[in-house]
C-alpha cells in the first residue's frame, strides 16, 4: 500500500485546522476543540498478522517498518495494525500537556457506520528523560473498561508460522486457538517480514467481540463502542474531521488505578479485539494520523 519508502525513522508532520460547533458529551467543554499542528515520529511498529501486512512494501528490520509507517502517516494513508495486539508507537517532538478536563489529542482512523475496529490507546510520560519509550505505559480507559466487566486485562496471543503458508496459527493464554488465513484479495505473507523468529507474542487488553451478522444485509456489522477507542465510530468522541479524541485524565496504571500524568511524550495504539471472519478477515485497527488539542509550547 505504500507509495513511498525510506530506510530510516521518519518524522510525520500532520497539520489540520478548523473548528466546528459541536455539543460534547464527554469532557470537551461544549465546543469541538481546534486541532493544532503536531510533529511526531514512529518509533515502533509491530502489527499482528493481517491482510495488509507486507502488502506493497518491504521491511526487514524494525527501522524499515517504522519508516514505512511514518511515511504512510505523513501522506495521510492508513497503517493497519493487524489482528489482536498489533501496535504502533509514536514519539511527540513537543509533549502534550494534561488539560485536566478537555480532550488533549486525537487519532485519525477510517471507521464508518457499521465498521468500527477499535484500538486501545496507551500513553507514557518520559519520566526518566532519556527519549526512549521505556517508562510505564498507562491505559486510557474507554466505555467498556469503565462500565462493563467483559474486558480481559493481561491477555496474550502467540502467533506462529505453520507448514501451510496460507495460514498463521494463534493460541492465547486462555486456552483458545485458531488461524488467520490468507484471502483471495490479499495473497502476500501475513506474518511481518521483520519478525525473524517463527513465532512472537503480543499482549494487552482484550475488548469484547463487536461483530454481528446482519441477516437483512447479509454482511458482518462491526458495532462501535460508546467512547474511548481509536478507529471507532463513536457518537461521543468522534470529531467532525474524523479523529477520535482522548483525555489524559482517563489514564489508568497496571492496577487499574487512576494515574494523573502532567504530560505525555509517547502514544501507543493497539488492536484490541480478537475477531476473525472469513468474509472480512481479521478485525484490525487502522491509524491515519495524530493531532494535538493541547501542545506544550
Amino acid at each position: 500500500m505504500s507509495k513511498t519508502f525510506k530506510f530510516a525513522l521518519v518524522a510525520a508532520l500532520f497539520v489540520v485546522g478548523g473548528c466546528a460547533s459541536f455539543e460534547d458529551d464527554n469532557g470537551g467543554g461544549g465546543k469541538e476543540p481546534a486541532p493544532k499542528e503536531l510533529e511526531y515520529e514512529v518509533v515502533e511498529f509491530l502489527p499482528a498478522p493481517g491482510q495488509f501486512v507486507n502488502e506493497g512494501y518491504t521491511a526487514t528490520t524494525m527501522e524499515e517498518a517504522c519508516a514505512y509507517a511514518g511515511e504512510r502517516l505523513k501522506n495521510g494513508y492508513f497503517v493497519s495494525l493487524g489482528g489482536f495486539g498489533g501496535y504502533i508507537i509514536v514519539k511527540f517532538k513537543t509533549p502534550i500537556i494534561n488539560s485536566e478536563g478537555g480532550y488533549d489529542f486525537g487519532i485519525y482512523g477510517n471507521s464508518f457506520s457499521g465498521s468500527s475496529e477499535p484500538g486501545i490507546v496507551w500513553v507514557s510520560q518520559d519520566a526518566n528523560k532519556n527519549g526512549v519509550a521505556d517508562d510505564e505505559w498507562q491505559e486510557l480507559y474507554g466505555s467498556e473498561s469503565v462500565l462493563k466487566s467483559n474486558v480481559l486485562q493481561n491477555y496474550s496471543i502467540i502467533y506462529s508460522r505453520t507448514d501451510d503458508e496460507k495460514k498463521i496459527a494463534w493460541c492465547d493464554n486462555k486456552g483458545e486457538s485458531g488461524t488467520i488465513e490468507r484471502n483471495a484479495a490479499h495473497r502476500q505473507d501475513y506474518f511481518p517480514a521483520w519478525v525473524t523468529e517463527n513465532e512472537y507474542t503480543l499482549s494487552g487488553t482484550l475488548l469484547p467481540d463487536n461483530s454481528e451478522w446482519s441477516e437483512k444485509n447479509q454482511e458482518w456489522v462491526l458495532h462501535a463502542f460508546e467512547w474511548g477507542y481509536a478507529d471507532n465510530f463513536s457518537a461521543i468522541d468522534l470529531a467532525s474531521d474524523r479523529a477520535n479524541r482522548f483525555r489524559i485524565l482517563d489514564a489508568h496504571d497496571a492496577t487499574g488505578e487512576v494515574n494523573i500524568l502532567s504530560q505525555i511524550d509517547f502514544v501507543k495504539v493497539q488492536s484490541a479485539t480478537n475477531v476473525i471472519h472469513s468474509a472480512i478477515g481479521e478485525v484490525s485497527t487502522e491509524v491515519c494520523g495524530f493531532v494535538s488539542y493541547n501542545n506544550a509550547d
